[in-house]
C-alpha cells in the first residue's frame, strides 16, 4: 500500500472556469476557438526565407475539407489514421482533421524504420496514412503487402499515383464535394464524438523491445488543455516556437493547449535553424528537451573560456551577480540595493545579450521528456531565463507536473496539474490517477495490467519524493536503477545529469554497472563544442575521431570525471570510461526521437567496450 499521498497545492490564481466548462472533445475545442477568435493568428509556418501566417478561420477552412475528405474515403469514428511526418504545419492540419472527423491519430516518427512502421500500422489497424513526402511514401510502398488495412496514402509534398496515393489537395477536393452535398457533415461528426472516444494512439519510442501503443481519449486532451489553461502559465498574447517532434506526446500537447488559450504557434521543425530563427521570431516561450539547454550552456561556457581575459572575467562577474539575484528570487526575497544596482549593470553589459540570443522576449522555457541538470537550470535563471521543468509520460498524455512561474523550485518538476492525484509507494515509485491517464496499451492487456491497477492508479516506473510544499523531485527510473556485484544500488540518470552540468564538451554519457564490480561509462563529445577545444590544444584540423581518441581529450574528460566522483559515494564513482568515436543519434539507433539514450541498445552495441573495463 502506498505510504504517502500528496496534498494538491492551491494555485494562487487558478482559473476554475477552464476546468468546469471543458469542451466535450478536441473537435469542439477547435471549433470553439475558431468561433471565439476567428481573425487572430493561429500558426506561423516557413515560407521561403520568412514565415506565412494563418488565422484560426483560415485554419478551419483548410481542416474541414480535409476532415470531410476522410469521411468521403469511408473513415469511420475511431478508425485509425496514421501520420508519418516531421514537425510542420500540415501535421497540425491533418491531426485536426482527424479530431474533427472522429478518427484516431496514430503517430509515426519519420525516422522510424520500415519494419517498425509496418508493426505500428498493423497493430493500430490504420486505414489511411498521411505521409510527409516521397521518401515516406516509398517506405510505405516497400511494406504494402504487410499493411493490407491501409486503403489510401495522402502525401503532403508531391502528387498522387491515381491509385493508392493521393495528394493533400486531392483529399481536400473530395471533402469539398461532400460538403457541397451536406454542409454539416463535419459538424455532425464533431457533435457525435463522446469524451471517452479514442483520439490518439501514440507508440512509445521504446528503449527496449517493440513500442507499445498508448490509447489516449478525447477527455485526456481536453483535460490537458483545460488544466494548463487553469494554471494561467500561458496567455493569449504569448507566442510559441514549436520545433519538437509532433509524433511525441509532448509535441501533441503543445498543439492542443493553443486551442484552449488562443495564442499563436510558430511550427518549424527545422532543428538546424532554431538558433538562427529565434531572434527573427522573438517567441515568448518555447519547450525543449534537456539536451538543448545543456548544449546552449556548454557552447556559451566554451565560448567565454576561449575569449579569456577581461571578457571572461566580466562574464563570470555578471553571471555571479545574476546567481545572487536568482537565489533571492527563488527564496521569495528582493535583492538589496547594492545587489540590485550591480544587477542593473550586469544585465546591461552581459545578461541581456544572452537573452537576446533567444529573441529577447522569452518569458520562460519549458523542459520536459527527461531530467534537467539543476546547475544548468540555475545558470539559465541567473541570466534571467526561467526554465520551468515539468514531468509527464506518454501514458499521462504528457504533462502531469510543472513548475509555475510564480512558484517554482529548481531541481523539482513542480506541482501537479489541477485534478491529478499522486501517491508515493513504499519503494518510492510515483503513482498517478486522473483524467489525463491513458485508457491502456492498444492490443496489449498484459502490459496494461502491469501499470494500471484496479483502483485506477498508473504506476509510472519513476522514483520520486515530495517535499512539504508539494514539489515533486524525480530521482530515477525504477527500471534504470542497477545494483553492482557488491550489492550497492546506483541511480545512473542522476550521475549522467550531474556530469552534463560539469563538462561543457559532453554530448551523451551512459553509466553502466549492473552486476559489475564497479561503475563505468560510455561518453560522447559534442562535435561542435569540441572543435574550439581542439584548436586550443594543438589538434586543429583533426577529425572528430582523432580528437576524441587523443590523450589530451582523455585527460580533459578525466578531469571532469574526477569532479563528478568527488561528490559521489565510493560505490557510485565512475572508475573507468571510454570516449566513443562517434556521437549517439536517432538515425544510428542509440537515441529515441526525444533524445533519450536507449540503454539496452547502447549496451548491446558497445558490449566489447563495456566488457573490456572488467576483464
Amino acid at each position: 500500500m502506498p505510504a504517502t499521498q500528496s496534498l494538491l497545492p492551491a494555485d494562487e490564481d487558478l482559473d476554475t472556469t477552464a476546468l468546469t466548462s471543458r469542451s466535450a472533445n478536441v473537435g469542439v475545442l477547435f471549433r470553439d476557438r475558431v468561433a471565439k477568435t476567428p481573425d487572430k493568428v493561429a500558426y506561423w509556418y516557413p515560407q521561403g526565407d520568412d514565415y506565412a501566417k494563418v488565422t484560426w478561420k483560415q485554419v478551419k477552412d483548410r481542416v474541414f475539407p480535409l476532415a470531410a475528405g476522410l469521411i468521403a474515403l469511408g473513415v469511420e469514428p475511431e478508425e485509425r489514421v496514421a501520420l508519418a511526418s516531421g514537425t510542420r504545419y500540415e501535421w497540425a492540419l491533418a491531426d485536426l482533421a482527424n479530431m474533427c472527423a472522429g478518427s484516431t491519430t496514430t503517430t509515426i516518427y519519420p525516422s522510424t524504420i520500415a519494419d517498425d512502421v509496418a508493426f505500428i500500422i498493423s497493430d493500430s489497424g490504420s486505414v489511411v496514412v498521411f505521409a510527409e513526402d516521397e521518401s515516406q511514401v516509398e517506405k510505405l510502398r516497400s511494406i504494402r503487402d504487410t499493411i493490407p488495412s491501409v486503403r489510401k496514402v495522402v502525401v503532403f509534398d508531391g502528387a498522387g499515383d491515381g491509385d493508392w496515393v493521393i495528394s493533400l489537395e486531392d483529399l481536400a477536393r473530395l471533402g469539398t464535394d461532400l460538403l457541397a452535398e451536406n454542409a454539416r457533415a463535419v459538424d455532425e461528426r464533431i457533435d457525435a464524438i463522446a469524451s471517452d472516444q479514442l483520439a490518439t494512439i501514440i507508440y512509445t519510442s521504446g528503449t527496449t523491445g517493440r513500442p507499445k501503443g498508448v490509447r489516449l481519449l478525447h477527455s485526456a486532451w481536453t483535460y490537458q488543455a483545460a488544466a494548463t489553461g487553469a494554471i494561467r502559465i500561458l496567455q493569449p498574447d504569448d507566442l510559441q516556437y514549436l520545433w519538437l517532434p509532433l509524433a511525441h506526446v509532448f509535441g501533441k500537447q503543445l498543439l492542443t493547449i493553443p486551442l484552449q488559450v488562443g495564442f499563436p504557434t510558430v511550427i518549424d521543425g527545422r532543428i538546424d535553424k532554431i538558433i538562427e530563427n529565434l531572434p527573427k521570431v522573438q517567441p515568448t516561450f518555447m519547450a525543449a528537451v534537456p539536451r538543448i539547454f545543456e548544449k546552449v550552456h556548454g557552447t556559451i561556457s566554451v565560448m567565454m573560456a576561449k575569449e579569456g581575459g577581461a571578457k571572461e572575467k566580466l562574464f563570470h562577474w555578471a553571471t555571479g551577480v545574476g546567481s545572487k539575484v536568482s537565489d533571492a528570487q527563488i527564496a521569495g526575497k528582493k535583492p538589496g540595493a547594492v545587489l540590485a544596482a550591480q544587477h542593473k549593470v550586469a544585465d546591461k553589459l552581459v545578461l541581456s545579450t544572452v537573452r537576446n540570443r533567444f529573441g529577447g522576449n522569452v518569458r520562460f522555457f519549458i523542459s520536459g521528456s527527461a531530467g534537467l541538470n539543476p546547475e544548468v537550470a540555475r545558470w539559465f535563471h541567473s541570466v534571467g531565463l526561467l526554465v520551468a521543468e515539468g514531468y509527464g509520460l506518454t501514458e499521462t498524455s504528457s504533462a502531469a507536473y510543472v513548475n509555475r512561474l510564480v512558484a517554482y523550485k529548481i531541481g523539482s518538476v513542480g506541482w501537479p496539474l489541477p485534478g491529478l492525484e499522486t501517491r508515493i509507494a513504499d519503494d518510492g515509485e510515483i503513482l498517478l490517477r486522473g483524467e489525463g491517464i491513458m485508457q491502456g496499451y492498444h492490443n496489449n492487456p498484459e502490459a496494461t495490467a502491469e501499470v494500471l491497477d484496479a483502483d485506477g492508479w498508473f504506476h509510472t516506473g519513476d522514483i520520486g519524493e515530495l517535499d512539504d510544499r508539494g514539489f515533486l523531485k524525480i530521482t530515477d527510473r525504477k527500471k534504470d536503477l542497477f545494483k553492482t556485484s557488491n550489492g550497492k544500488y546506483v541511480a545512473p540518470s542522476q550521475l549522467e545529469s550531474t556530469f552534463k552540468g560539469l563538462c561543457p564538451y559532453v554530448s551523451q554519457i551512459m553509466v553502466h554497472g549492473n552486476d559489475r564490480k564497479f561503475v563505468s561509462a560510455l561518453i560522447t563529445l559534442d562535435p561542435d563544442g569540441i572543435a574550439g577545444w581542439a584548436a586550443a590544444n594543438g589538434l586543429e584540423g583533426k577529425s572528430y575521431e582523432e580528437i576524441v581518441s587523443s590523450p589530451a581529450a582523455k585527460e580533459m574528460v578525466q578531469g571532469y570525471v574526477d569532479q563528478l566522483n568527488a561528490g559521489l559515494n565510493r560505490w557510485e564513482q565512475v572508475k573507468a570510461f571510454t570516449i566513443l568515436g562517434s556521437d549517439f543519434s536517432v538515425e544510428g539507433g542509440e537515441l529515441t526521437p526525444s533524445l533519450k539514450v536507449k540503454r539496452k541498445v547502447v549496451t548491446e552495441m558497445y558490449k566489447k567496450d563495456l566488457d573490456s573495463f572488467y576483464n
